[in-house]
């Protein structure tokens, strides 16, 4: 929405408006497209305004749900806020998992396979300022909290065109990820599919469900070319 299409449905003044609107960008709710403003994934924080605008899930339910029930395991959508990732869709057939996250859940990106190929799709400058900010703690015994080790596994990352993190963020966790682009091949969202290191190993997740992950990625990046906003909301 422009800024006097947000007056108007607001009841305010413009200069009201548009303080306040500068307020929730420095906080990181709103950024701007041209004349208008769009929600950030942020927003998640306090309902979920961001979904409800983007139709995120109905876009990428089936997508995530064929690969919940071909894998046996979660299947999940992110985007980067901030620091962390958000789950914006998610899928499983598991009842009983290690670490049950769902729509809105946020977790720091070094620490996953989703954030770190989220990471890996920023520019140097926006990598460097992401580090600037991020609090690099140890989560388990196996979490990466070193800059050089972090930035290798990025680099990495980047050029295999996937991640794949074991029990960094909680033990019996394993997740492979995958990027989702936009139009203009950028990096605006990362899939993943979790599981247990008892029930799978790297080799046969790799062998098995990379293929699927890269399949799908492509499938959503089509269906999220027609939500533009999307692209900016991601951004940090």
């Amino acid at each position: 929405m422009t800024l006097s299409e947000i007056a108007a449905r607001a009841g305010l003044p413009a200069a009201t408006a548009r303080r306040c609107l500068n307020t929730f960008e420095e906080l990181g709710y709103v950024t701007r497209n041209g004349r208008q403003f769009v929600l950030r994934p942020k927003v998640l924080e306090i309902g979920a305004v961001y979904l409800e605008s983007m139709d995120i899930e109905s876009l990428t339910r089936t997508h995530l749900e064929e690969m919940a029930r071909e894998t046996g395991d979660s299947a999940a959508l992110s985007v980067l806020s901030g620091t962390e990732i958000v789950y914006v869709a998610r899928a499983s057939v598991r009842t009983q998992a290690r670490m049950e996250a769902h729509v809105g859940s946020h977790f720091p990106a070094y620490a996953t396979s989703m954030g770190r190929v989220l990471l890996a799709g920023l520019s140097p400058e926006r990598l460097a300022q992401y580090f600037a900010k991020a609090k690099l703690e140890a989560f388990t015994e196996k979490t990466v909290t070193g800059r050089t080790e972090l930035d290798r596994l990025i680099e990495e990352t980047r050029r295999d065109g996937y991640s794949l993190v074991e029990e960094e963020l909680a033990m019996g966790v394993v997740a492979l990820a995958v990027p989702v682009f936009d139009s203009a091949g950028r990096v605006v969202a990362s899939l993943n599919t979790s599981s247990q290191p008892r029930s799978t190993d790297r080799a046969t997740l790799l062998r098995e469900r990379l293929p699927m992950l890269q399949r799908i990625s492509t499938e959503i990046s089509v269906e999220l070319a027609r939500v533009p906003s999307l692209s900016l909301s991601a951004q940090v």
